[in-house]
């Protein structure tokens, strides 16, 4: 497993940008707006967003596995 600084790189501005203003973190901000513990907040934030993270690397994994590459560029143009 080798460590591609060129590629996190490009995941994390690609991923924050994704996530600027969406849904996440309008509800992020709301709880942290009624809570007390915002360190609590960020942590629960955090955890979920890792966690769904790691599910969809494992899934994009897998699926790279099984689709053929072709198939995949196809049904993502669409």
């Amino acid at each position: 497993m080798l460590i591609n600084f060129r590629v996190i790189a490009s995941t994390f501005l690609m991923i924050f940008l994704a996530e600027l203003g969406d849904k996440t973190q309008i509800t992020t901000f709301a709880f942290a707006s009624g809570s007390k513990s915002y360190l609590s907040v960020f942590i629960g934030a955090s955890a979920a967003l890792i966690t769904t993270s790691l599910i969809a690397v494992i899934v994009g994994e897998t699926v790279g596995k099984l689709v053929p590459v072709k198939i995949m560029k196809i049904t993502a143009d669409r």
